[in-house]
């Protein structure tokens, strides 16, 4: 149909239906899995921008004006439903799902003035395509920051987890719809979508799964990793059922050729992009030198091929989504090009992505809900995918002997619904296979399941709860001729030097050995799921070795040169986000049993210079001292030789100082002092702050007074027979006058060890006030200012916190009990 100074646009015929007039009725819904006749509405040319109203145009009318206005909106609801609904516990999807529905005719749309000028009808085609568009592009990055191999590495609970939470509700779910096929009395359309209603609520997408735990901050939990690796198996359960049902269908309505075209032509296509763009996408990983961006025109090609493959999807019959998922799933994930195309694309479809929730939220008509029959049809099939999935997932864990509590949150986790539910019903919709009223009843099915979980699963599962130590794992507590099972955390080589100067200065030896484990934290980027493996050395080594082989290897070298007296135990490469990255390094150090958590500075120093700060290491930092499940030294480097290699050959460590106010943290800095001491080439020397006048310098319990006082009994007495240890007092009687002691201590030392916390008093309030109170206390804070230009190196150390059933770390029924 054409009209002079017209054209005609393609779109579904649900989406016009108020405009009757301008419609050209499609044919009978079909259930072949092929896309039902088009409709077709006639909107006038040039039609894109407006002249303006002063010109007499209603910008409304004209489809860049309106789309700006809709996406405009669209952001503006969804960031106010994702304000109220945060601090309930809700997740992002949610606010999306929610925020559409409000826009469209269930709340806002019932006002006919604004559904005709925010939504009109002439501009509809647009927001779909740039919806579709941003859908394509977010199901891209999806498949980027996917690493299928998983599924070949998930191992037997997640592998069993995968397939009996797809398998059990998918049996349980059919089985109810046959009987209610049979015996229930069913309206047509009810009855015609019950299998795409059972397919739908037995779904478990590793998308939605990935975000939900994002979400939560649990992404690499214990339970986090396995509900990312089960999914993925559910997910290829999924597409399997999926593609034999769509082959079945398309094999018993269509012919031969039609069938075996579409299989060949789907097959031709994953061959192409597996042997063809996989094998292109390596050669550009291998061309980028680590720590360097991709080539733009790296990028640009990839986009390119992006595009084509979706038209060929298109084309084919596999649509926009899966051509552009297939070539996703080939794409590397992770730095450098998979990294780089998730900071492409990331921004651009965080505003876009809501333009798909509005599109569905357009299409939920609350109204359209006509018979309360139907709503107890789909929920009842919504009941039995749950209860199925449920049993499906907790019965392999509880078999491998993992607590209810978290077995139940798995559970419920691999029951969550969103974005990839949403897509898959907005298309059965549109191909007529669902009609408005399951639809919305099943939208509304999609945001209770999801919005119920949420909270219950914050509720149940606390990672923290699994870092309590059975006994003390301190410096203090550590018996003589014991190994120090000491955890080093690093982000770049640049921190291996400090640390190496640190470990040496610490008396290794074959009577009390160190025991290491190095852990290599990496931000998460252009990845979908959190990864801690063991590394494991190469035997032929490479010109071009990762920051990860560098830093092993210097530990390897600094091992080979301290044999008996180090011990290299483990070597790991963590990559999380770093809201959670402290479950690695408190879960890593709880099977370790390590004494000692080393982590750097958030901030390094060369030269008195202020050389990088990041807020997110500040914070991980913070999260690590608060949970972990032994002592922890945040060590702040100041040694200014850069090169690695100097370590392995000499003490850079000689002079040490420990500054001693008292308390818990003070008495485990001068127990690692005193290991220190007994090393030949340090000099130690014990700096005690007392009170000039009758306050006290730091507050505390009686029972931490007396072991105060009991361990600087025991160092007086080092002092006496060897002459590289002494022991000196200093009057304080304000914060002004710690802080020029504690500077003069600085310059003349190489090391600085002091605890972070100290109890209450009027000194330390003054030196609160005086610098912010950061990871490091307010005594560590003032070593770590920058404006105090010193070559001294401090670790700031914290006793641990976190024991079965301690309360106080002075408490003396407590600490007889750990001492045992």
């Amino acid at each position: 149909m054409s009209i002079e100074g017209h054209h005609c646009s393609p779109i579904h015929v649900s989406h016009h239906l108020q405009n009757a007039a301008n419609l050209s009725r499609s044919s009978p819904a079909r259930s072949d899995g092929v896309a039902p006749e088009m409709s077709r509405v006639c909107s006038i040319t040039d039609h894109a921008n407006s002249r303006g109203l002063w010109f007499g145009d209603n910008p409304l009318m004209f489809y860049v004006p309106s789309l700006l206005l809709q996406l405009s909106i669209i952001n503006v609801v969804t960031k106010c439903f994702h304000f109220i609904l945060k601090p309930l516990g809700q997740p992002a999807i949610i606010s999306q799902i929610l925020a559409g529905v409000f826009l469209g005719p269930s709340v806002l749309g019932q006002s006919t003035t604004f559904l005709s000028n925010v939504f009109p009808n002439e501009t509809r085609v647009v927001l779909e395509t740039a919806a579709a568009f941003s859908f394509m592009l977010f199901i891209f990055l999806i498949g980027v920051k996917i690493d299928p191999t998983m599924v070949f590495r998930a191992g037997k609970q997640p592998l069993v987890i995968g397939i009996l939470a797809i398998f059990v509700p998918y049996g349980l779910a059919n089985f109810t719809a046959f009987l209610l096929q049979r015996y229930a009395f069913l309206d047509h359309d009810t009855f015609e979508g019950l299998p795409f209603i059972v397919a739908v609520q037995c779904m478990t997408a590793f998308p939605v799964v990935a975000c939900f735990l994002d979400d939560l901050k649990i992404l690499n939990s214990e339970i986090g990793r396995l509900a990312s690796s089960s999914s993925i198996i559910c997910d290829v359960c999924n597409w399997a059922i999926m593609m034999v049902n769509y082959t079945a269908r398309l094999a018993d309505r269509k012919s031969f050729r039609t069938t075996m075209g579409s299989l060949f032509s789907t097959f031709l296509f994953l061959v192409t992009i597996v042997y063809g763009v996989r094998p292109a996408a390596l050669w550009a990983v291998r061309r980028t030198p680590e720590g360097r961006p991709v080539k733009e025109i790296h990028i640009c090609v990839v986009l390119v091929t992006l595009m084509i493959c979706g038209f060929i999807g298109e084309l084919i019959g596999i649509t926009a989504f899966g051509g552009s998922l297939a070539l996703g799933l080939v794409i590397p994930d992770g730095p450098p090009l998979g990294a780089a195309l998730a900071e492409k694309l990331d921004s651009f479809v965080d505003v876009f992505m809501p333009l798909f929730f509005a599109v569905s939220g357009l299409e939920t008509n609350f109204s359209a809900i006509k018979q309360i029959e139907n709503v107890g049809v789909i929920q009842l099939l919504a009941g039995v995918s749950v209860v199925g999935k449920v049993l499906g997932t907790v019965l392999p864990p509880l078999f491998f002997r993992m607590p209810v509590r978290d077995a139940f949150s798995l559970a419920l986790i691999m029951n969550t619904k969103g974005i990839a539910e949403l897509g898959f019903m907005i298309h059965m919709k549109h191909m007529n296979q669902l009609t408005e009223e399951p639809y919305t009843i099943m939208v509304i099915s999609v945001v209770v399941i999801t919005g119920v979980i949420s909270p219950i699963v914050k509720v149940l599962y606390d990672p923290s709860r699994r870092y309590l130590a059975y006994r003390r794992r301190t410096m203090l507590h550590l018996r003589r001729n014991e190994e120090l099972r000491v955890l080093t955390c690093l982000h770049s080589p640049e921190n291996v030097q400090a640390v190496i100067s640190l470990l040496q200065a610490s008396n290794p030896t074959k009577e009390s050995p160190i025991t290491l484990v190095v852990l290599h934290l990496v931000k998460l980027v252009g990845r979908a799921s959190s990864l801690l493996t063991a590394h494991r050395q190469h035997e032929k080594s490479s010109s071009k070795r990762t920051q990860s082989e560098q830093i092993f290897s210097a530990f390897k070298k600094y091992e080979q040169l301290n044999l008996g007296c180090v011990f290299l135990n483990n070597t790991f490469k963590g990559i999380s986000p770093y809201a959670t990255m402290h479950n690695d390094v408190c879960s890593l150090a709880l099977e370790k049993r390590s004494i000692l958590i080393i982590v750097p500075f958030h901030k390094q120093y060369i030269y008195g210079e202020t050389v990088e700060t990041s807020h997110a290491l500040e914070n991980l930092n913070r999260k690590v001292l608060d949970k972990a499940p032994c002592s922890v030294g945040v060590l702040l480097d100041r040694v200014k030789q850069k090169n690695p290699r100097y370590i392995l050959s000499e003490q850079l460590l000689q002079k040490v100082a420990v500054i001693f106010f008292g308390g818990a943290d003070d008495r485990e800095a001068l127990a690692y002092g005193q290991r220190m001491s007994e090393n030949p080439t340090i000099e130690i020397n014990l700096i005690r702050f007392i009170s000039s006048n009758s306050e006290d310098v730091v507050e505390g319990k009686e029972r931490g007074k007396m072991l105060d006082a009991k361990i600087l009994s025991d160092f007086k007495l080092k002092t006496k027979t060897c002459k590289r240890i002494s022991y000196q007092q200093e009057a304080v009687s304000s914060g002004q006058d710690v802080v020029e002691m504690t500077r003069s201590v600085g310059d003349a030392y190489d090391l600085v060890l002091v605890g972070r916390r100290h109890g209450e008093s009027h000194i330390m309030h003054q030196l609160q006030k005086w610098r912010d109170m950061g990871e490091l206390g307010p005594v560590g804070e003032i070593l770590a200012c920058p404006e105090y230009n010193c070559g001294s190196s401090v670790l700031v150390i914290q006793q641990q916190t976190k024991l079965w059933g301690l309360q106080d770390p002075e408490e003396s029924t407590h600490l007889r009990k750990c001492d045992l």
